[in-house]
């Protein structure tokens, strides 16, 4: 059996937002502690945030910035999920970050069924989450999408069946999304164990290597560089 990277590798590229908008309309975004600019920026709320979003697009002259698989961030650091005296800091993100407008649909990257869906309430929480179940070369695996929008969880039911490309929900506004500027965190899962509707998007140094090769980098199935 090929591994799980080796056969998204292989898979024609995929889009997990809104179809229209070119890849050449996309920009990497640098949110890690490297950025010295996110310090002077100083962005303490969600509404900080999103202005630091939209005005860096309006820069680029882009419609989505993308970016931050294995990325070690500090603005998980105003949760307690992620940061708290009981356990190891999470501050290495495993998934891929997708920043478009409130609204923006997000695509099926597969073809594949709902395994589930739930919304994880909190401050700095996915918020409405989907996570799709796909089998391809008899190798079962999942890709999550969080930070939705509520109606993109309300009429769905377990076992639905979405076609690559198909429209499954569009991005939820700080309001809903876990306190973010809006966005979609795009992860693939290998192994999703006991997990319903939620999956850890954030890790710590200690279980870096575990979900490094639990959680393959999303852009060999989406091909955006």
């Amino acid at each position: 059996m090929r591994p799980l990277t080796s056969i998204l590798n292989a898979l024609p590229p995929t889009k997990v937002i809104d179809e229209t908008i070119c890849i050449s309309e996309y920009t990497p975004i640098n949110l890690s502690f490297s950025n010295l600019e996110l310090i002077d920026a100083k962005l303490n709320t969600s509404e900080d945030f999103e202005k630091y979003i939209t005005d860096y697009l309006q820069r680029k002259n882009a419609k989505v910035a993308f970016g931050g698989y294995i990325e070690g961030r500090s603005l998980y650091q105003r949760s307690s999920i992620f940061l708290n005296e009981s356990k190891p800091e999470r501050n290495i993100h495993i998934g891929l970050d997708l920043w478009a407008e409130a609204g923006t649909i997000v695509l099926a990257a597969l073809d594949g069924k709902v395994h589930s869906f739930k919304n994880n309430i909190g401050l700095g929480d996915y918020g409405p989450t989907i996570i799709l179940e796909h089998e391809v070369e008899n190798q079962k695996f999942y890709t999550l999408y969080g930070h939705l929008s509520l109606e993109s969880i309300e009429n769905l039911t377990i076992g639905d069946y979405f076609k690559k490309g198909e429209k499954i929900a569009t991005l939820g506004k700080a309001s809903v999304n876990g306190d973010y500027a809006p966005h979609v965190h795009f992860q693939i899962i290998h192994n999703i164990e006991n997990y319903l509707g939620d999956y850890p998007g954030v890790c710590n140094t200690k279980d870096l290597n575990f979900y490094i090769e639990n959680c393959p980098d999303p852009n060999l199935l989406l091909k955006i560089t």
